[in-house]
């Protein structure tokens, strides 16, 4: 007789409580070793991925025998000319002649008679103050300097008739003396009040406030039945038939400024339009904080087109300084407040830090005051990569096949059409 407990399967075999724990950890050690060795795999072959790309079919990385390849026209050189030394010169034009026009008495406005943006002429009368107040104060000086001068009529003929009395000697000296002191106090009275008058005369003209000169208005600050002070501003008038600019240039640039000099202008908002100036004057000191000194130049404006505020730019032609060594200005790189150029040296690029003078932007052109030669060869194309010690070569003709070794560089304008012909 045979039980049916006596052959068991494994499947149904209940394992102990201790060993079910210890074979999951086997489980999960085994996961976590199968990954990681997935990962540290994943980045050799990553690595060796990268070394292949950055390597030839020697092994060794292709950036160590790069070689930058030039046109003749991607170099200049240094090259002693005569600059033509050209200024750049801007700022805001502004009136010559300009004025605010005050009160020079106080009272009500009584009329105004012009407004912003008209013209006036030199004498015309611009505002009206109300005279009654002043022609009282004028009419009581006029009748004080009547009465003073009666006075004095009759001081006169009393001196007149003591004379006579004293030439018979009805009457004695010192009486006569005392005659004659109140002719002269008399006289005294009488100038007194003219002057007076005089003043009031000039306030009664001065109610009558007059343009000074010629112009427009550019502002008018009062109206009718206003009461106003003494001083009291009333309207700006402006001459635009001569501007001026005041414009801030480099100390080292002014030797060449001279008095008379002429610049041509661009204005916003007058395109294809150019205006002439002169210099006209030349500030003796400079400015504390720029070390610039302010040139002022004028610009005649006949036909008003130029308005106050108005910004200019433009260019001085500087007087000539003779030859000097220059370089195109596209050869010149700036980093962290240096300025630098790539020159060609035995077949290397070199970083030469170099120092500038003043630049001739029409010309494209900059002076060069130290840190490179004349005579020596600088890239003046832009190249990326290109760095200090690089290898360089400069093909005097039209490459149809580069060497792998060799980077050409983006071609110039006129490179470019050459090299398309050659291809064709």
């Amino acid at each position: 007789m045979t039980s049916a407990s006596s052959s068991p399967s494994a499947a149904t075999i209940a394992l102990p409580p201790g060993l079910r724990n210890r074979r999951r950890s086997w489980i999960k050690w085994i996961v976590i070793s199968i990954t990681l060795a997935a990962v540290v795999g994943g980045l050799v072959v990553w690595k060796i991925s990268a070394a292949s790309k950055g390597a030839g079919t020697d092994g060794k990385k292709l950036d160590a025998d790069k070689v930058f390849e030039f046109a003749k026209n991607d170099i200049a050189t240094v090259q002693s000319q005569n600059l033509g030394l050209v200024i750049p010169v801007s700022g805001s034009v502004r009136p010559v002649m300009q004025a605010m026009v005050k009160s020079k008495v106080a009272g009500e406005v009584a009329k105004v008679y012009v407004r912003e943006g008209e013209r006036v002429a030199a004498g015309q009368v611009l505002v009206s103050i109300d005279i009654a107040d002043l022609k009282a104060r004028d009419d009581a000086q006029r009748a004080m300097a009547a009465e003073t001068k009666a006075r004095l009529d009759l001081a006169t003929k009393n001196e007149a008739n003591n004379r006579v009395l004293l030439s018979k000697n009805f009457i004695s000296q010192n009486a006569f003396d005392g005659v004659a002191n109140s002719v002269q106090v008399a006289e005294a009275n009488h100038q007194s009040s003219l002057a007076q008058a005089a003043i009031t005369a000039k306030a009664l003209a001065d109610a009558q406030v007059r343009a000074p000169f010629k112009g427009i208005v550019a502002k008018r600050t009062v109206n009718v039945g206003e009461k106003i002070t003494a001083d009291a501003p009333l309207m700006q008038i402006v001459d635009l038939s001569k501007m001026e600019l005041e414009a801030p240039v480099p100390v080292g640039d002014i030797p060449s400024v001279k008095i008379g000099q002429e610049i041509a202008f661009t204005v916003d908002g007058f395109t294809g339009r150019e205006f002439k100036g002169k210099v006209e004057r030349i500030n003796p000191a400079a400015e504390t904080g720029s070390r610039s000194i302010s040139i002022f130049v004028t610009l005649q404006n006949a036909d008003g087109a130029l308005k106050g505020g108005m910004f200019a730019n433009g260019t001085l032609a500087a007087v000539g300084r003779g030859d000097v060594n220059t370089l195109p200005i596209a050869t010149l790189i700036e980093e962290g407040g240096q300025t630098f150029v790539y020159a060609l040296h035995d077949g290397s690029i070199e970083r030469k830090p170099i120092t500038i003078g003043p630049k001739n932007v029409e010309r494209g052109l900059v002076e060069v005051l130290g840190g490179i030669a004349a005579g020596a060869e600088v890239v003046a194309v832009k190249a990326d990569g290109l760095k200090h010690g690089s290898k360089a070569v400069v093909r005097s003709g039209i490459v149809i096949s580069t060497p792998q070794s060799v980077q050409r560089l983006p071609p110039t304008d006129s490179a470019e059409t050459a090299k398309s012909a050659a291809k064709s």
